[in-house]
């Protein structure tokens, strides 16, 4: 992995700097180290002789050479020379650094201190989950995967909004339109796909609202009932919310995703976690009792800012224009007593760090595929709970990631002015949103899955609403994508059916790469519609191209141990005895491929640091590239020259490793074939 040489290398041209110029560690420029587009350049290129050309004025080119001539000998790096435009061109020790990458199966970063809590998915509990809660859960899984793997202690939180109007409104349905009694709906929640028959309600509790709005009182009283709690209505909501995230869990369950904590809105009201963030908000002056105006009675935040769409009238005052910034107030506390969702995320926002000095009681929830532990909250105490502080602490961030789509910027926002009204200006640098737009349909994607409104072509993709009913579930998307993989496979495979469990396991694992890959590949801030075809190629920017790639590598490896009896160990233990001129060569395909594997760690920090995932994705992409270019011009089965041919192997053996890491991080697997 590189980023171990790239530190080490900023460490000692600081070192040198100081040397050189005396320069104070304040007055030093950040050691940006590149990529020179061809090997034969130098494997690393450092810039800082351009940023310190105007304060020492002199040249970058005798900055550069002053570096070099001080430089000294670097574990690792073979020599290094400056460049006549300035550039401070590092080679490594190609011999070294390739026995380095390959002889540790420690591919994670040393694990440090820092904590981070990612929370990701948060699917409203009254409906099935759509094909928008996919980008959400494939980005924030990622994350998290990506923060692991740079040796970050890292949770992953689900938090579930059980008593929000969502909820309410599938309640309304059941007791209004279905006339459904509580035996009748548990009944009907322990029967296949409820979250389905709970999507199509809740369309049709829209439609009734729409018809006469004094309906919308059954929506206000239910919703009273449910943030009081211990009432029937109450334990219909827990009834349906519990079953809906259980089908919820079992969806992403099949995009391996999993959680480290389920976390209850209920539990925040029943343990009073709110009441605690209030009180300490009236301390810190960062609400006021509104007594005037449409706001009178309400506990209100002032705002400064432009504002968003996201406020509304009623929950809005614009100030004295004459003052300064508009001045606004959001309301935290209705003038009925209730809070608002806002002020229940302010609560939640402090017990992840650790400012409410109040935690939860928990559970364990049933076990994951991937065997990891996941609790969920509870607002009384459990035969687990008093255990709980030996194993595990939930909470106490350094660093809170939310991702949710980008109409919730402004709400996220309120949660950084909270802590800064409160004096906890650190935690609010540190509560990051991960922001994303939303996932429409590409017109032929959405003529397949039976979208009749797609032949509007007004615009270049085809927009959906779960509200009305017309959204995407995430498992039937799944399971046409799992259809059309097998269906593939089984074309190519004359020894499968459509019926065999490996034919079912290789289109599993395609369908889970083609959808977590798409949906990661854009930018966060670029609406996606979502592309059958263009997901599910073998030949395109997709997660099957670079599982095909892996495949490719296997059969190589596999050959040659049946054909050669060369096993993958064996290889590797001849290694330090191998003629390296086919390594060292100016030009060697095999070092250039070498080098670009050995870029992951690199990425993964770059994907980390920027929250674009999708740096990630396109690296993945261009290594699989890479590896089907080398394998190509570079044949390691036909190879005469040993040597050259163990060499080779040796490239495939790496490449293939990072491969199937940088699919890990983005929650995939290579199948068996394809």
């Amino acid at each position: 992995m590189i980023l171990p040489i790239q530190n080490t290398l900023r460490s000692r041209i600081q070192e040198v700097l100081a040397e050189l110029y005396d320069l104070r560690p304040a007055d030093t420029p950040a050691i940006n180290i590149q990529y020179p587009p061809k090997r034969t350049m130098g494997d690393l290129g450092v810039t800082v002789a351009f940023e310190l050309a105007r304060t020492l004025r002199k040249a970058p080119r005798a900055i550069a050479n002053e570096i070099v001539e001080s430089i000294g000998p670097i574990e690792g790096i073979s020599h290094v020379e400056a460049a006549p435009n300035g550039y401070v061109n590092i080679f490594l020790d190609r011999v070294v650094f390739t026995r380095q990458i390959l002889a540790s199966n420690n591919t994670q970063a040393p694990e440090n201190t820092s904590k981070a809590i990612v929370e990701h998915t948060a699917i409203n509990p009254n409906k099935a989950a759509h094909i928008g809660h996919l980008r959400n859960a494939a980005l924030g899984d990622t994350l998290a995967r990506v923060l692991r793997f740079l040796g970050n202690q890292v949770e992953v939180q689900n938090y579930i909004d059980d008593t929000g109007v969502q909820v309410a409104d599938v309640i309304v349905g059941f007791q209004q339109l279905d006339k459904a009694t509580a035996a009748q709906v548990k009944h009907l929640s322990e029967q296949p796909r409820f979250d389905y028959y709970c999507w199509d309600l809740y369309a049709r509790v829209t439609d009734w609202y729409e018809k006469d709005e004094s309906r919308l009182q059954y929506r206000a009283t239910t919703l009273h009932a449910l943030e009081c709690g211990s009432n029937e209505t109450a334990q219909l909501g827990k009834l349906i919310a519990h079953s809906i995230v259980n089908c919820h869990l079992a969806t992403m369950a099949r995009l391996n995703v999993d959680y480290d904590l389920l976390s209850w809105e209920s539990d925040i009201l029943q343990l009073h976690f709110w009441s605690l963030a209030f009180e300490i908000l009236k301390t810190a002056d960062a609400v006021y009792l509104e007594t005037n105006g449409p706001q009178k009675g309400c506990w209100v935040m002032p705002i400064t800012g432009s504002g968003s769409s996201e406020i509304t009238t009623d929950e809005t005052n614009s100030g004295n224009d004459s003052a300064g910034p508009k001045s606004r107030t959001k309301v935290i506390v209705r003038s009925n007593g209730t809070v608002t969702y806002v002020g229940k995320d302010i609560a939640y926002q402090f017990w992840k760090f650790g400012i409410l000095n109040k935690d939860f009681h928990y559970e364990k929830h049933d076990a994951q595929i991937s065997g990891r532990d996941c609790w969920s909250t509870t607002s009384t105490p459990t035969s687990t709970s008093s255990s709980l502080g030996e194993t595990v602490a939930f909470g106490h961030a350094d660093a809170v990631y939310n991702v949710i789509d980008t109409r919730q910027s402004y709400l996220q926002q309120l949660l950084q002015q909270a802590l800064i009204a409160i004096k906890h200006v650190d935690e609010a640098k540190r509560s990051v949103h991960v922001s994303y737009e939303m996932v429409a349909l590409s017109h032929t994607t959405a003529r397949t899955l039976g979208h009749s409104d797609s032949e509007d072509n007004s615009k270049p993709f085809v927009e959906v609403s779960g509200r009305k009913g017309l959204g995407v579930k995430a498992d039937d998307l799944i399971d046409l994508l799992v259809q059309a993989a097998q269906k593939e496979v089984v074309a190519r495979h004359s020894d499968l059916t459509q019926n065999s469990p490996e034919a079912k396991r290789i289109s599993t694992a395609i369908a889970v790469a083609a959808v977590r890959y798409f949906m990661i590949k854009y930018s966060r801030g670029k609406l996606i519609a979502f592309d059958i075809a263009e997901a599910m190629s073998f030949e395109g920017e997709s997660g099957p191209y670079v599982q095909y790639a892996i495949v490719r590598a296997n059969n190589i490896l596999r050959k040659l141990e049946e054909q050669q009896h060369c096993s993958e160990a064996a290889i590797l233990d001849e290694m330090p005895t191998l003629i390296d001129n086919a390594l060292t060569q100016p030009s060697s395909e095999i070092w250039q491929l070498l080098f670009e594997a050995s870029r992951l760690d690199d990425i993964a920090d770059q994907a980390a640091r920027s929250l674009e995932l999708s740096v990630l994705a396109k690296y993945a992409f261009s290594l699989a590239q890479s590896f089907n270019a080398f394998y190509h011009r570079c044949p390691v089965i036909a190879e005469t020259d040993r040597a050259v041919r163990l060499w080779r192997a040796i490239a495939v053996i790496y490449c293939q490793r990072q491969l199937k890491q940088v699919l890990h991080l983005m929650g995939c697997e290579a199948p068996s074939r394809m």
